[in-house]
């Protein structure tokens, strides 16, 4: 939120990307429920919507959760504020000020903390690194900084200002990272710095991480109003004691200098702090034994019960104990909700006195991906097929993919094993970009425009499943051709985009089925493989389908595969649908369960009754491969026909029961 802040925009969203340990672990519960209740008491407070996100569990994260965020703002290109200063800050004497909460000991080697081996020992030494958030307090300065915005706009002087979040590093970092990009140094007085305890020592002062902090740095003549704004007009003091806007320091030629009254503690080069080391890591594949497993594909009600129970798992069914916990309309421009799709949607510029109602109906979409099984059969595939997921969850809406952003999770770079499962990510992700070329620019591939890396995620020398977790913005102009996943009508038509392929690897279907057969989890070897040129022909029919009105409602297949994408379109975000669907399989050529839940990327989607031929004609001119699946029924059952048998029916209640409710039973 603060990132975005100091850019002049304004936050309009956020999602949640989580990982927990296994789900019926008590401490697995303890820790996902504080931490959703954190996400909820901290985000609902603040006004910022939460429209997208996912979770995973599995016990590589039981003792190492990955908590990720991503959010999202909005400013015209004429607003943005640098977060470093003009060349000319030292000439002209630029002032440096800290705003926000006091300086505290909260989060004291915060980032360090977060780059380590976790150690059972070590808990309660860890727990200053963790940062005491104010959401109220966090709330205020929003609004008072967007108010500052407007003046400093106003009268023309957004050019005389850099603005800087306080993250990892503290005051120290926040200030010498504004004048090193611009050649500059600075000195800055630890003792001016508005602090929340006594005695605090100079270093927990300069590299503390306490919250709800940001720094300016400004055109001497501005030095007053910014002061003057945050103490007097907007009154920090009365909403937080002891939060404040403090003169702290002044740009100036040669080295950085940071001083606790007339004790030097600093001097030296500011590209000397600020310049990281360059490792030459050794990285090396691990030696593993990867191989399908044999069994006998199971039929009648044995692939019943094993449907209900991939649909019953902890990583594919309803996320509505979780988000249902979260304020995801405030502010009055979401459109799709968690839940309701593959994909958030909100309309950024609604209610905007300098945008035409055509512009008012623009909408940006948002969701994130990775799933982190995959990982441990190829991490290249895992990091590739999250960014080509982000895209057809995108297009599953009916909005066009121009962006994405990524969060790297991995363990201990110094292991050569776990440097190596980087490596493949990074490769993956690259590839995948590259691989996906714009709808609207065919020249350019999808651009990643921002991102952030975390490492040493292992507790004992165990490191977490590599996780590339992608977010994908999307674009669409007009919102009110958006679709959700739900099935809208009875005898519409039912279309599988993408052709089904012998892709089980590290499937919901194989740990299901291992556990059903052996008592324990079953990966596979075959993991999905995305074409991204296919990525690139599907998805974009996809969108001009949805936009032409021929499609009705859309899902991406991922998790559970095509059988679990539509059992999710029957039942919708809040497990309470009215139709149901007949699906006749007998072209494949792959057994009857490997069809149904294979995790090879593709969509199912609803074709109104009277656009069947339209849509048919359409997908064949964008050389685009479908089969046609049957029909939706006001008859509330699920029901499989399998060439001339019936392999199963399931009604949509037992379906919605299993799928709705078991998170909330699993984390009782």
């Amino acid at each position: 939120i603060r990132d975005i802040l100091c850019m002049g925009g304004r936050p309009i969203a956020t999602g949640d990307p989580l990982r927990f340990g296994e789900v019926d672990r008590n401490l697995t519960k303890i820790i996902s429920g504080d931490v959703i209740s954190g996400i909820a008491g901290y985000g609902n407070p603040i006004g910022v919507p939460n429209i997208c996100g996912d979770v995973y569990f599995n016990e590589s994260f039981n003792e190492n959760c990955l908590v990720n965020v991503v959010a999202l703002g909005v400013l015209s290109e004429d607003e943005l504020i640098h977060s470093f200063v003009p060349k000319d800050a030292a000439k002209e004497g630029y002032d440096i000020i800290i705003i926000g909460k006091p300086t505290d000991n909260s989060g004291m080697g915060g980032a360090a903390f977060a780059s380590t081996d976790l150690k059972e020992k070590d808990r309660e030494a860890n727990k200053g690194a963790v940062q005491e958030p104010n959401p109220f307090l966090k709330r205020h300065i929003i609004e008072s900084t967007c108010d500052l915005f407007e003046i400093l706009k106003a009268e023309g002087n957004l050019d005389k200002v850099s603005f800087k979040d306080m993250g990892g590093g503290g005051n120290i970092c926040a200030t010498v990272e504004q004048v090193e990009r611009s050649g500059l140094g600075a000195e800055v007085d630890l003792k001016k710095v508005h602090v929340g305890m006594e005695d605090l020592h100079p270093s927990v002062i300069a590299c503390s991480e306490t919250q709800e902090r940001l720094c300016w740095i400004c055109h001497p003549k501005l030095t007053a109003q910014i002061l003057d704004h945050y103490n007097v007009k907007w009154a920090l003091e009365k909403v937080s004691k002891g939060a404040r806007a403090s003169l702290v320091g002044k740009v100036k030629e040669g080295n950085y200098v940071l001083k606790y009254g007339d004790q030097i503690l600093v001097d030296a080069k500011p590209s000397d702090i600020t310049e990281g080391l360059r490792y030459d890591r050794e990285f090396r594949e691990p030696k593993r034994e990867l191989h399908e497993p044999k069994y006998s594909a199971p039929e009648g009600e044995a692939l019943r019960q094993l449907l209900l129970a991939v649909l019953g798992s902890e990583n594919v069914c309803s996320r509505k104990p979780i988000y249902e916990r979260y304020d995801k309309v405030v502010q009055g421009q979401t459109v799709i909700q968690s839940g309701q799709a593959d994909s958030g949607l909100i309309t950024p510029l609604r209610n905007r006195d300098d945008v035409s109602k055509e512009g008012q109906k623009i909408g940006v979409s948002l969701t994130v991906d990775c799933n982190p099984r995959q990982s441990r059969i190829s991490p290249y595939w895992s990091a590739a097929n999250a960014v080509c997921e982000g895209v057809r969850n995108t297009a599953a809406i009916g909005a066009t993919p121009i962006a994405f952003t990524d969060c790297l999770n991995y363990g201990n770079p110094e292991k050569p094993e776990q440097m190596w499962e980087f490596v493949e990510g990074v490769r993956g992700i690259a590839d995948a970009a590259r691989g996906i070329e714009l709808k609207d620019y065919p020249d350019h591939c999808l651009p990643c425009v921002s991102g952030n890396v975390s490492f040493y995620n292992e507790t004992e020398g165990r490191g977490v499943d590599a996780s590339a977790v992608i977010a994908t913005l999307g674009r669409m102009d007009d919102v009110f051709k958006a679709v959700t996943m739900q099935l809208k009508k009875s005898d519409s038509h039912l279309y599988i985009i993408g052709e089904r392929k012998n892709e089980l690897g590290a499937s919901e279907y194989y740990h299901q089925l291992g556990l059903h057969r052996e008592k324990k989890s079953w990966l596979g070897e075959n993991v999905p493989k995305s074409d991204f040129q296919k990525t690139v022909q599907e998805s974009y029919a996809v969108v001009d389908l949805i936009q032409n009105g021929y499609v009705l409602s859309a899902h991406d297949i991922s998790d559970g595969g095509m059988i679990v994408a539509l059992t999710e379109m029957m039942l919708g975000g809040d497990a309470v649908g009215v139709i149901g669907s007949r699906i006749q399989i007998s072209s494949t050529i792959l057994p009857l369960d490997t069809y149904l839940f294979s995790e090879t990327a593709g969509f199912v989607i609803e074709v109104a009754g009277d656009k069947k031929e339209n849509t048919e004609k359409f997908l064949h001119e964008q050389n685009v491969y479908f089969e046609y699946l049957g029909t939706t029924s006001l008859e509330q059952n699920l029901t499989v026909q399998h060439n001339s048998f019936v392999a199963f029916s399931l009604p949509l209640s037992e379906l919605a029961q299993v799928w709705g409710e078991s998170l909330r039973k699993k984390l009782k």
